[in-house]
């Protein structure tokens, strides 16, 4: 068994390509389920984002599992191989393992350490389980999802805004703490000051007034977030109401001077305002910071809070490298175990074959035995077995990791008089089988 990534993402492949193999999320799950048809797929999911689709497989042979792969893909997209063959980047083995938890911690995203990429690979992963998962993604799955709520949890990767208007939300909420009482002023209804009012409007911001030039560009904004649109000739009388403003205007002179604002601190009674210019050029005086009351920051300010962030999410980026290193280690020795199960099986069955024989030769010689006693012996003498057994489980798992695990096992089998041959065909089919244990007999 080999573990395996096929895909596109925004570092290898433009828009133009990602968007011709992304999958709806309401064709994934089909998709799936005809992938594992291809010859030499095991198991299989796809995850398919906005910024990438992958497919990540269990295959018998790597090659194999390339083609069948990019076969899968041009007959799903009804595009030709050649047409994405060069965009695709591949993983295999240890290379996939890293690859899959990196992207489920927000690792590989474009902003570095986000979590909505947690939450659509969990999503894939629960479509997929038991239809075309079995025991490797089972577990490799569940372990990159938990490693990535582990990584989020144990370090502040997440905590610091990495986008202008996200910064400009964080500073409010060290300014006012609890939004929910805040009354934001949006001046100028284009893209950057809207993406600031989501971000605000997430955060549990109360009341929204946008302003425009075009008032109608304002009310249909100020609609999306049941907020009121006001008229630029209120404005002044806006600033006296409002608690944070967002400025992101075309204008080419300043909208809002010093004089005005020294009218607006008056009618504020000292009321502290929150002002964030992220317009070129800016639209708020620069003098205007030297009023008393007045928090005003501008995209220069932003940017370098946003730049000093990403260092520290870099910085956060390097432990969860490390936890991943460790998890990549973990996954390997479980994955070396899968060998060995079939053996522990066949062991587990001759003993219990012993001992059902022996249960049978006594009732046999003690006919009188009370349903009780029956019970009783078959309960010891399975302890007995249980208790012999133990050692030699947990010795052939240890020589399942070795490098000459082969050999081991061989020898392992030749004491215990166990098939090899039965072994081996077991062995491939072990991607089947739901759960790794080795229960008592």
């Amino acid at each position: 068994m080999h573990i395996l990534v096929v895909g596109v993402n925004y570092r290898t492949a433009p828009v133009e390509i990602r968007e011709k193999l992304s999958f709806q999320p309401t064709d994934l799950e089909q998709a799936m389920l005809q992938l594992q048809q291809q010859k030499s797929i095991l198991e299989n999911i796809i995850i398919s984002t906005c910024n990438r689709t992958e497919v990540y497989a269990v295959v018998d042979q790597l090659h194999t599992g390339r083609y069948y792969i990019k076969k899968f893909l041009s007959e799903w997209f009804q595009l030709p191989i050649d047409a994405f063959s060069s965009y695709l980047s591949i993983w295999e083995e240890d290379g996939a393992i890293e690859h899959l938890f990196r992207v489920t911690s927000g690792l590989d995203s474009m902003v570095v350490g986000e979590t909505q990429i947690l939450g659509q690979i969990r999503t894939s992963f629960l479509q997929a389980q038991g239809q075309t998962t079995g025991t490797v993604f089972n577990e490799l799955f569940k372990q990159a999802i938990t490693l990535a709520k582990r990584a989020h949890s144990e370090t502040t990767i997440g905590g610091n805004a990495v986008s202008v208007s996200y910064a400009a939300v964080e500073l409010a909420k060290k300014i006012f703490g609890n939004l929910q009482d805040c009354h934001v002023l949006i001046l100028g209804a284009g893209k950057m000051g809207e993406l600031a009012l989501q971000n605000l409007y997430g955060n549990g911001v109360g009341q929204v007034t946008v302003m425009n030039r075009t008032f109608e560009k304002a009310e249909a904004m100020a609609k999306k977030y049941m907020g009121q649109a006001k008229s630029l000739h209120e404005l002044q009388c806006a600033l006296v109401e409002a608690d944070i403003l967002i400025s992101s205007t075309g204008a080419s002179e300043y909208v809002v001077t010093k004089d005005m604002m020294i009218k607006v601190e008056k009618m504020r009674r000292g009321r502290p305002i929150f002002m964030v210019d992220i317009a070129v050029p800016r639209d708020l005086s620069p003098e205007i910071a030297e009023l008393e009351s007045v928090f005003l920051y501008d995209i220069d300010d932003l940017q370098g809070i946003v730049e000093a962030n990403k260092e520290e999410r870099l910085r956060e980026a390097e432990k969860i490298a490390l936890m991943i290193e460790e998890e990549i280690v973990l996954f390997k020795a479980w994955m070396n175990t899968l060998g060995v199960v079939p053996l522990i099986s066949q062991l587990r069955d001759k003993a219990l074959s012993i001992q059902s024989e022996t249960m049978k030769s006594l009732e046999r010689k003690m006919p009188n035995l009370t349903e009780r006693e029956r019970k009783l012996i078959s309960k010891h003498t399975k302890s007995i077995i249980n208790q012999m057994l133990k050692d030699p489980i947990l010795m052939a798992k240890e020589l399942a990791a070795e490098p000459d695990a082969k050999e081991h096992l061989e020898l392992f089998a030749k004491i215990f008089n166990l098939d090899v041959n039965q072994q081996a065909s077991k062995v491939e089919q072990v991607h089947a089988v739901p759960v790794l244990s080795v229960r008592p007999l």
